[in-house]
């Protein structure tokens, strides 16, 4: 990254002026990073009062490979509703390609996510995501956006 170029970050609040979504489905607490239109880098800090992890499974809570993958749409959301023409619109999933899940994510773990987006003609957009936990991969997958 050169002199120029410095980290756009979002706080949460930032984040909700941005997404749709709300407690509890607002799955990413900040943007560390992001270009319109190009990628974004959110993070997640789950906590053992997550509700999910209260069935998801007791004694062993793991959170659900599909929340996983809402964070990291969540996440490819924020580098496409930032591009002027897309500002106050909501992005769908249009599909869901080869998701991998690799490693559980737990209470207490940060989940890093990262989605480059690979292809974007007219309201439709392919997103490259990844999410990792210390820097082990937790899930990949190839996103499919609609915007609307």
């Amino acid at each position: 990254m050169s002199e120029k170029e410095t980290k756009q970050t979002l706080s949460s609040q930032e984040i909700q002026q941005i997404l749709p979504h709300r407690y509890p489905m607002l799955l990413i607490d900040q943007v560390l990073d992001y270009r319109p239109g190009e990628y974004a880098h959110a993070r997640k800090n789950t906590t053992i009062n997550e509700s999910y992890f209260q069935g998801h499974f007791p004694g062993n809570p793991v959170m659900p490979g599909v929340l996983i993958t809402e964070a990291l749409a969540q996440t490819g959301a924020v580098a496409l509703l930032t591009m002027p023409e897309f500002t106050g619109k909501t992005v769908y999933f249009g599909g869901i390609k080869n998701a991998r899940f690799r490693a559980m994510v737990k209470p207490g773990d940060t989940l890093d996510l990262t989605v480059e987006l690979d292809k974007l003609r007219g309201s439709a957009g392919i997103g490259l995501a990844k999410a990792t936990v210390n820097g082990k991969v937790a899930c990949t997958a190839e996103l499919i956006f609609a915007i609307q």
